[in-house]
């Protein structure tokens, strides 16, 4: 068998290195990227600037109407007990309010083009700690729209937990109002940030990627620290000028 010549013992350790793990060197990860500032900083701009146009001008606006209700005893004599047991039941009121039966009612009341699981995708009902208030949140691209369901859902949320829980029904502390109804569609500051951060990292991606994937000798240190071969002789690159 004939002996491997340098070369060929070279292209073998080059094989060896693509087949094996090669270890990442942050700090030349770290300056490629350095390098390529410009890149990163245009990557930034770019993806700032789709997303910002895709909030301006593609992105439908929502609206949140707000109503509440207060859970207690309707009596005029309310003991300890019984502010315990309204805390307690306080989820259960949650969950009839976004039940099937109280939401097909407000679609037929109101007549709407949806069906109750579509509905129910757009009713939020919340309970702060430590009260009895329950607060009914629905967010839809039409603010009127939203008052509606939201004094609707209130409506028929009082009577059914009437029917159910048989205690007294709940007070009304605030049906929506049209002027009340909030714009919750998310700012453009926010898409600017995340179009810019997106951009930004799909860049940096492409270069890590590329600096991982370039197996090319660029310097004798490369040489030394992938082939352990020690550099006999080196040929400066001239270029003649026209």
């Amino acid at each position: 068998m004939e002996k491997l010549t340098e070369m060929d013992e070279a292209q073998l350790r080059l094989n060896e290195l693509s087949e094996d793990e090669i270890e990442i060197d942050l700090r030349e990860i770290f300056f490629a990227l350095l390098t390529n500032w410009k890149a990163i900083f245009m990557a930034f701009l770019i993806g700032a600037v789709l997303l910002g146009a895709y909030h301006s001008f593609l992105l439908q606006r929502t609206y949140q109407a707000d109503a509440k209700l207060y859970i207690t005893n309707t009596d005029s004599l309310i003991s300890f007990s019984d502010l315990q047991l309204s805390a307690a039941l306080t989820d259960d009121y949650a969950d009839i309010i976004k039940s099937r039966t109280v939401l097909n009612r407000v679609i037929d009341e109101l007549q709407l083009d949806l069906d109750y699981e579509e509905l129910k995708e757009l009713v939020e009902i919340e309970n702060p700690d430590s009260t009895h208030i329950i607060h009914i949140l629905v967010t839809t691209p039409d603010f009127i729209l939203s008052r509606n369901i939201a004094n609707a859902l209130l409506n028929v949320a009082i009577d059914q937990i009437y029917q159910i829980i048989g205690s007294g029904e709940p007070t009304v502390i605030d049906y929506s109002e049209a002027e009340a109804v909030k714009d919750v569609t998310p700012g453009l500051f926010r898409f600017l940030a995340i179009g810019g951060v997106i951009g930004a990292f799909v860049i940096c991606a492409l270069l890590v990627v590329q600096l991982l994937t370039n197996t090319t000798m660029r310097s004798e240190e490369d040489v030394d620290r992938y082939l352990h071969l020690p550099v006999l002789a080196a040929v400066p690159y001239y270029q003649e000028k026209q």
